[in-house]
């Protein structure tokens, strides 16, 4: 059975893309990466050789304009999120964009505005990934009343990015480049998301930079540092529960990272380091969840976009609410960090 071709261009050709998108693409029928843009001519072109794209475009813009093209994937950070997206929606391009969604709330609202006026276009955002081996079970679990009503949703990640003091500023650390991002809150707000219906509506955050400054990459000049590298979030909900995080980038060793969700029966618990969900009951013993292999999620942000073109299935994983609903939260922990320390309506 035939299907229909759909042509795409790569606007940023980073590690995840080239990890990811450019071969989950050309492993789909019908699917070819005809175009690839990087941040110079060279860099696009040793992305191209690597996976036999037949063109380069010396400008993002090239690439939206291209007639030949269905398609855009924006593997850029977060700085170009927007611009792109909001000019390729209106080229008549369908788009898969890279987290986080754009470099703050207010861009993520013209990008959802944007797809808003062009419904008959695809507009993806690339998941958070982590948790979807067990996203569908610790839902499951949650709506049957397993860990009865919801008090606490904590989540922890800790790494050692920034803790050297003499380290380079990198895109997560430069706030030209990510905006209200900060280390990797919103990848570990986005999955509670789709465990629960409850949404913040006050936020209090506390944060601290720890080098002020450190060397440009490129230029080797010091430049200041505004994104905090360690970081303490509290998030209340109507009639839900209380959600709090803590993230640094300063932590040597093994780090510590998951999630652990506390209701009024039981505990639920998510290990990332062991890879393992854990039930407690209250009173009760400790024991592992089983998935099942039906509830098994998985990778498949190209197919599912390129399905989304061809068969119009919604998106699921992730659409332009669900991404401005996380920029909004991390730009409300962005303002009660800058404020130091203070409550922020969600």
């Amino acid at each position: 059975m035939s299907v229909s071709p759909v042509r795409i261009g790569i606007i940023g050709a980073g590690a995840n893309t080239r990890a990811k998108h450019i071969p989950g693409f050309q492993a789909i029928d019908g699917v070819s990466v005809d175009v690839i843009c990087n941040r110079s001519a060279t860099s696009s072109q040793s992305a191209a050789d690597e996976f036999n794209v037949p063109r380069i475009a010396a400008a993002w813009q090239d690439v939206v304009a291209d007639p030949a093209l269905d398609a855009i994937c924006i593997g850029t950070w977060p700085y170009l999120h927007a611009p792109i997206t909001i000019a390729a929606l209106a080229a008549g391009k369908h788009v898969l964009t890279e987290a986080r969604m754009a470099m703050n709330a207010a861009e993520a609202a013209e990008m959802y505005k944007a797809a808003q006026e062009h419904p008959d276009r695809v507009a993806q955002i690339v998941p958070s990934p982590f948790t979807l081996p067990w996203d569908r079970t610790i839902a499951r679990l949650i709506a049957e009343g397993t860990l009865g009503d919801l008090r606490e949703i904590s989540f922890i990640k800790t790494l050692p990015a920034t803790a050297h003091g003499a380290a380079p500023i990198n895109w997560r650390s430069d706030a030209a480049l990510s905006g209200h991002n900060t280390m990797m809150l919103g990848i570990y707000y986005e999955p509670i998301q789709r465990w629960v219906t409850a949404r913040p509506h006050r936020i209090w955050a506390h944060g601290k930079v720890y080098t002020a400054e450190r060397p440009d990459p490129v230029t080797g000049q010091a430049r200041p540092i505004e994104i905090p590298e360690s970081l303490t979030v509290v998030a209340e909900c109507h009639d839900g529960p209380v959600l709090t995080g803590y993230l640094n980038s300063i932590e040597s060793g093994r780090g510590r990272d998951g999630y652990v969700i506390n209701g009024t029966q039981a505990t639920l618990a998510l290990d990332f380091a062991a890879g393992e969900l854990r039930l407690t009951p209250h009173g009760g013993r400790e024991s592992l969840v089983e998935v099942a292999a039906a509830d098994r999620g998985s990778w498949q942000v190209e197919s599912d976009f390129i399905a989304s073109i061809r068969d119009g299935r919604p998106v699921t994983h992730t659409n332009f609410v669900d991404g401005l609903d996380y920029m909004r939260f991390t730009t409300a922990v962005h303002t009660a960090f800058t404020h130091g320390g203070i409550w922020v309506d969600a």
